[in-house]
């Protein structure tokens, strides 16, 4: 049998056959606006509710608004942080600025892959956390692309490593049909695929599993929904893009 990790979305464990398999790292990808940050908030807050202990790496945003982004769901980690099984690393301020300063785990440059492992592991190990997301992956390769692969490699034996189960984001452009980086793709355990696309004049978002590690899944483009209480994905529904654009409702 395999050990899955529930994410708790509603709809997103029947795609994936009852869950992520454990210690998999997953790449988030998408473009913007597509919801790669609040499928990652609901995966970590779920598994709090869960008894899951959860990591945040907070690389394109102040530690400060990823708090208020998830409180605007219903979602207050704060409570979760006092007690110790929930933490966020900053990653995004390098320590500048007085709200930097009352943060726990500090990446003080940002762009030392190195230091941010060594960061990561510390607050992994303080929360015993089993979920972990780093949002965004790509900011510490943007630059130097040539990385990309190298820097997902040394971040997926640290959290396989340690035994968790991880959601890394990945940023792409709005017509970039690909995942982020070169060969990012190879060093991911599983791949999902947010998409927003405009169809007759009405934006339509869906996802697609294009790999996971582990477990049997769903080979199909699925529409989703972002709600006040998070994201809704719709396992009984396909969404078929192209000139006859539809979404029909899916048999068994």
């Amino acid at each position: 049998m395999v050990e899955r990790v529930k994410t708790g979305i509603p709809g997103m464990d029947e795609i994936l056959n009852g869950g992520i398999p454990a210690r998999n790292v997953v790449l988030l990808s998408g473009g913007p606006g597509t919801g790669k940050s609040i499928f990652s908030y609901q995966y970590l807050w779920n598994g709090l509710r869960q008894g899951d202990p959860g990591v945040f790496v907070a690389l394109e945003e102040h530690p400060v608004q990823v708090r208020i982004n998830m409180s605007q769901f219903g979602w207050d980690v704060r409570p979760y942080e006092r007690e110790g099984t929930f933490a966020v690393v900053d990653a995004f301020t390098g320590g500048v600025g007085e709200a930097a300063k009352r943060e726990r785990y500090v990446v003080r440059d940002p762009e030392d892959v190195g230091l941010l492992g060594d960061v990561l592991k510390e607050a992994i190990r303080d929360v015993g956390a089993k979920r972990v997301v780093i949002d965004s992956v790509s900011t510490l390769y943007l630059a130097r692309p040539a990385l990309a692969r190298r820097t997902v490699m040394l971040l997926k034996r640290i959290l396989s490593g340690l035994g968790t189960t991880s959601i890394l984001v990945s940023q792409v452009s709005v017509t970039e049909r690909g995942f982020g980086g070169p060969g990012v793709e190879h060093a991911a355990d599983g791949i999902i695929r947010l998409d927003l696309d405009e169809v007759d004049g009405e934006l339509v978002r869906s996802l697609i599993v294009w790999k996971m590690r582990g477990t049997a899944h769903s080979m199909r483009r699925h529409p989703f929904e972002i709600t006040s209480k998070g994201i809704i994905v719709y396992p009984d529904k396909v969404v078929r893009l192209g000139r006859g654009f539809r979404i029909e409702r899916t048999e068994g």
